[in-house]
């Protein structure tokens, strides 16, 4: 290798050190979505969250280093009518006057191969905070990911559904939370 080639290459190494990082951190909630499947009676019932927020930090190369914070106005909801939205703003159920914001905070992620991740963290709704796992596929399409994944929910855990609420034959302590959150990509600080 002569000296031009040297210089090309420690150049093109040098430079490519000094690149930053690819971070999605910019969450597009047009594209994202937070929904969940309770069951009245043993017959599944529809809903989703129509207003949440999201401080993500998320660089594939770096997924240990990951952070995410997910905040759910929990007035936001739509249960199927008017009616079920109302009761279940209730203070039997989420008592959205006290608690307006149900929130997860993350406290590691886990890689599993295969753009799967577990992302463990702390959930918080109605003023019970416990620990919580969740598994998490990434699909990164250029300068875009989209995060998916699914729980299950204990709804006593939190308090949701006391009083006459609280007899699992009428509504279900199980339900299933699907999320897809949409980011896009910024410059991660240079470390």
């Amino acid at each position: 290798m002569n000296w031009r080639h040297k210089l090309a290459f420690g150049l093109l190494a040098a430079a490519l050190s000094s690149a930053q990082a690819i971070e999605f951190n910019q969450l597009q909630l047009n594209k994202s979505a937070l929904s969940f499947v309770s069951k009245q009676m043993n017959v599944p019932v529809e809903g989703q969250f129509k207003s949440f927020r999201s401080k993500l930090a998320f660089d594939p190369a770096k997924p240990a280093a990951a952070k995410a914070e997910l905040e759910i106005d929990l007035a936001s909801i739509d249960a199927g009518s008017k009616d079920a939205n109302d009761e279940v703003a209730s203070k039997a159920w989420f008592d959205t006057k006290a608690f307006p914001v149900a929130k997860f905070v993350s406290t590691s992620f886990k890689s599993l191969g295969g753009n799967r991740y577990e992302v463990a963290g702390r959930m918080t709704i109605k003023g019970r905070t416990l620990d919580l796992t969740t598994p998490v596929t990434l699909r990164q399409e250029g300068n875009s990911a989209t995060f998916e994944g699914g729980l299950v929910l204990k709804r006593a855990d939190y308090g949701i559904g006391e009083g006459m609420w609280a007899d699992f034959g009428t509504v279900a302590n199980e339900v299933q939370v699907k999320f897809r959150l949409v980011a896009t990509a910024g410059a991660a600080t240079a470390k």
